[in-house]
């Protein structure tokens, strides 16, 4: 089995979508390179550190991304953010039925500024235009680098999002955190802290994505094969009453977990038993305990 986490983006493609079917758009050859990293004599990607393209999975044609943690932490500059937003529009004039978008990010590109910040509020856009024209998207998330920033603004606007424990997901990561508000806050070298707090199972248990799998790419691929399903039968729907549910969620977890410190805290309010132990728990242990479990589910 071929570990999610230590693929690159091309070798999560090559696995994850159906053999020989992935069509690159604006690939290494074309050298379409960032304008800004240049200019401060930083080092550049042929392909901007995101692969794009067609491909089909389980037979049925879709789009997809997957970014490329190993250069600058996936981070998003203006031609990777460009990249994103004109498959997705692609998408959408294509009336496709699906988009993926394998995610591993910090965030926006520091060197590129507000072009990186621009970049990823057009991604947003794009996700959201996609979603209201019938487009499903969806999010995977299992890389080393996580997923932060703007980016992880972008996760949560997609349909669905499947992670691994692996994977960690969160507006602002924990070094960020911690130079704003200091150790005391969170402590990003407490790294089993870090999983606890950002990572796939806390994130399903608080309703912040749909699946949590095992680390490997034929996992992520039955997972987004199956997200896709449920959007296409309507489980998963854009539209003000899942916009409302949304919110409600959010008040009940400020109302409920506001003044705990601990993620353990949270799973064990959550009824699950011996929340300690979550951390060791293989993929599909945690989720046949968590799965009436999880906020909302109650």
């Amino acid at each position: 089995m071929s570990s999610y986490l230590e693929s690159t983006a091309r070798e999560r493609l090559d696995k994850l979508v159906d053999a020989g079917s992935f069509d690159e758009f604006l690939g290494p050859a074309a050298r379409v390179t960032s304008p800004h990293l240049g200019q401060l004599n930083a080092p550049v990607s042929f392909d901007d550190g995101v692969a794009v393209g067609a491909a089909r999975l389980d037979g049925a044609p879709i789009y997809v991304a997957a970014q490329e943690g190993s250069f600058m932490g996936g981070a998003v500059g203006e031609v990777h953010g460009a990249k994103l937003v004109g498959l997705l529009r692609r998408a959408v004039a294509q009336r496709a039925g699906a988009v993926l978008l394998l995610l591993e990010t910090g965030g926006v590109r520091l060197h590129e500024a507000n072009a990186g910040l621009i970049a990823v509020s057009e991604v947003m856009r794009a996700v959201l235009d996609a979603r209201a024209a019938g487009v499903a998207v969806v999010a995977l998330v299992g890389g080393s680098n996580g997923c932060f920033g703007g980016m992880g603004i972008v996760a949560r606007c997609c349909n669905a999002i499947v992670m691994s424990e692996e994977g960690r997901l969160a507006m602002s990561g924990p070094e960020v955190i911690e130079t704003a508000s200091g150790v005391e806050e969170f402590d990003s070298r407490d790294r089993a802290l870090v999983w606890r707090t950002t990572g796939g199972k806390h994130r399903f248990l608080l309703g912040d994505c749909q699946a949590v799998v095992a680390d490997t790419v034929a996992a992520f691929r039955q997972a987004a094969i199956d997200a896709i399903a449920r959007v296409r039968q309507g489980e998963i729907a854009l539209s003000l009453a899942a916009l409302e549910r949304e919110h409600a969620l959010l008040a009940e977890r400020l109302r409920r977990f506001g003044d705990m410190r601990d993620p353990v805290e949270i799973w064990g309010a959550l009824g699950m038993d011996d929340p300690a132990a979550i951390p060791m728990l293989e993929a599909e242990r945690f989720i046949s305990a968590a799965q009436t479990r999880r906020l909302g589910s109650e």
